[in-house]
């Protein structure tokens, strides 16, 4: 990878593109407009790994190549690229070589700070006159890496508040919803780097993840250390080979040239797991290898007494089928346990205690979970269902996948990067200061940017934006200086970004008692 080339091609001649005299270009990330009406404020969150990554040790890896291997590098990928007589000259690159680091001033709100829609939470412009034409050079990279990351972290914040706000009502307190989102995301995305950042994204507001590269990747970028906090964590689990190995109903005799019938062995696997493998602690069984019903109404009472007996607990893991009907019931099902669905008919056999709020709680000997085909919207319907049933919304976790995490785009927030402000120099020495916006008459006003320097404030109502600010105004707000010339001025870790969130989720419940 060679960060230099790190960018879109219709970029590289735009030096030359702006106004001679051109000596600043400030720019801003922002998220234009929700294509969630439920959405109004994203979570931003990535900049520190974007400027350790990409900023410092890529572009640092480039600078430490010798002037002229870097050089002649990126004049071959330019001249193939454009072909002959393009008319580039390498001057500027060969400059920024030599200076040794990117002259660039990067200002940003907090990381895990809820952004509102069309509220810059980060701007960028250059130090020195000459590389102006860094800053959007650098766009396309900043783009690319962030708009994920913040989107991802959007999502997870968004499951969060649905089980806060039900944990609210049926238990009168959210101590369990950092365990109720896991992340099942990591086979069905886009790549290593995707589950890595995307899961990140999901343990600013949770702790329960199996995706293991997303617990190393912040300890490398945002300072957190497994031994001393809960970064992330999970639990011993079966999958459909394990059991289909285990508990196959018919199993070919090779002597015999026969099939033997199997007809206790999945019952026998379960109590093997919970009696010889794990004799203690949670262990999560997927249960509908062949039928879930026979698992819940059969075999689960039979080993009731090895259950409640153990120091730990059994998850039950339904894995097809409807998830809200399986989990909540199917009313219009004549079998009486498909009809009742996994939670009441577990509440059935092994009971519970009811909350202060007047909801069921189960056993902590057992439990369920449910991760495939999980929405927000499901993720809604569960919480309320069992409500309706006289069932606390933390009998169950939620498991999120990449359905969630990847069926997104940059779209989904309308994020971008545009310069709203330059300064150039005249040929006798005046500095003309020049508000830049963009309102295209064919458009809807999303794209409709802002103007000049930006200011963001705190306010009760959360972060809010002012345009056509002079530059004391500009540098009064919630903005500050995270990267400058090279270096990262301002260091966050997980667990400041994860409190930053925690107090606009405690403002949440605040409302919602405040309702109850």
């Amino acid at each position: 990878m060679k960060a230099i080339n790190l960018t879109d091609g219709y970029k590289v001649d735009h030096g030359r593109q702006y106004p001679v005299g051109t000596e600043l270009v400030y720019s801003n990330f922002t998220p234009r407009k929700s294509r969630n009406p439920e959405i109004n404020q994203v979570v931003f969150f990535g900049l520190q790994y974007f400027i350790k990554k990409y900023l410092i040790e890529e572009y640092g890896k480039w600078f430490s190549q010798p002037e002229d291997v870097a050089v002649t590098q990126y004049k071959r990928r330019i001249d193939n690229y454009l072909g002959a007589n393009h008319g580039i000259t390498f001057d500027h690159i060969k400059a920024l070589h030599h200076l040794g680091y990117l002259p660039v001033t990067i200002k940003a709100v907090k990381e895990g700070s809820l952004v509102p829609m069309r509220v810059a939470p980060l701007t960028i412009t250059n130090t020195i006159p000459e590389f102006y034409w860094v800053v959007n050079y650098l766009e396309t990279l900043l783009s690319c890496t962030l708009w994920g990351m913040c989107t991802s972290a959007t999502t997870a914040h968004t499951y969060k508040t649905i089980l806060s706000d039900w944990a609210m009502k049926t238990v009168g307190n959210t101590d369990f919803v950092k365990f109720q989102g896991h992340d099942f995301s990591f086979r069905g995305m886009f790549g290593v780097e995707a589950a890595q950042i995307s899961g990140a994204a999901h343990l600013t507001s949770f702790v329960g993840t199996d995706t293991i590269p997303a617990i190393d990747f912040l300890e490398e970028y945002y300072d957190a250390n497994s031994d001393n906090e809960l970064i992330g964590c999970s639990v011993a689990a079966t999958e459909h080979a394990v059991m289909c190995m285990g508990t196959g109903l018919y199993i070919y005799d090779k002597y015999n040239g026969d099939w033997s019938y199997q007809g206790e062995a999945e019952f026998a696997m379960f109590k093997r797991l919970l009696t010889e493998v794990y004799p203690s602690g949670i262990i999560s069984v997927v249960s509908d290898t062949w039928n879930l019903w026979s698992v819940i109404t059969d075999y689960l009472p039979r080993l009731k007494d090895i259950i409640m007996a153990r120091d730990g607990k059994l998850v039950i893991r339904p894995d097809s089928g409807d998830p809200v009907d399986i989990l909540c019931g199917d009313k219009t099902s004549g079998d009486i346990a498909i009809s009742k669905g996994l939670i009441e008919c577990l509440w059935d056999t092994f009971g519970g205690t009811v909350s202060d709020m007047g909801y069921k709680v189960l056993d902590g000997h057992v439990g369920a979970i449910y991760g495939d085909s999980i929405t927000t919207e499901r993720a809604k319907n569960i919480c309320e269902r069992l409500a309706d049933k006289g069932f606390a919304s933390i009998n169950t976790v939620l498991g999120i996948g990449s359905y969630t995490y990847q069926y997104v785009t940059r779209d989904t927030f309308g994020w971008a990067m545009k310069a709203t402000y330059g300064e150039v120099k005249t040929p006798d020495g005046r500095v003309l200061d020049i508000e830049i916006f963009k309102d295209p008459i064919t458009d809807d006003g999303t794209k409709k940017s802002a103007r000049g320097l930006l200011c963001i404030n705190e306010s009760e109502n959360g972060l809010v934006m002012e345009d056509c600010r002079n530059w004391e105004q500009e540098s009064a707000g919630a903005l500050q200086i995270v990267f400058k010339n090279g270096e990262l001025v301002r260091k966050t870790s997980l667990s400041e970004i994860r409190n930053v969130l925690e107090q606009a989720s405690v403002q949440k419940v605040d409302q919602v008692l405040d309702v109850l």
